[in-house]
């Protein structure tokens, strides 16, 4: 059994839409990948640790990843040095101006981790886009099936 860590913040409540429709994406392959959704302030190493693979949510405030993603990441950072190199992930971004701040800052970051990117951002531009849960559904559902095939 593979696992997936499913990461985010959200305030407006678009950011967890997205994300929620990302983790039935990924439910559809339960039997194969087992999810652990949580809130970035609840998420710590132990979750990370577990993890197999990684989708990180966040809204983009001020041109940048929201606060409680940036902590969360602060916090496992360093504890999880040289531990997670390789693990797969995949971002969502929801946002009012363009998301790119938000997700270069993440992508700078986990390189530094090591993951791997399986896909561009998703990024959701003016609440929820059109088409955006669809590709959401889709992440999940493409990350899922990448680990439970041992593709990442």
């Amino acid at each position: 059994m593979k696992h997936l860590l499913i990461v985010f913040h959200s305030q407006s409540g678009h950011t967890e839409a997205l994300i929620r429709a990302a983790s039935q994406g990924a439910a559809e392959l339960a039997d194969e990948v087992e999810t652990r959704m949580l809130r970035a302030a609840d998420a710590g190493l132990d979750d990370l640790l577990w993890a197999d693979g990684l989708l990180l949510g966040t809204p983009e405030n001020f041109g940048y990843m929201s606060g409680a993603l940036k902590d969360f990441m602060d916090r496992t950072y360093y504890p999880a040095e040289g531990l997670t190199i390789g693990k797969p992930y995949a971002l969502i971004v929801s946002c009012d101006n363009d998301g790119s701040g938000a997700a270069r800052a993440i992508e700078r970051i986990a390189t530094g981790y090591g993951w791997q990117a399986i896909a561009e951002p998703l990024i959701s531009r003016g609440g929820i886009a059109p088409g955006a849960g669809e590709r959401a559904r889709e992440l999940g559902q493409t990350l899922a099936a990448g680990l439970s095939m041992n593709l990442f």
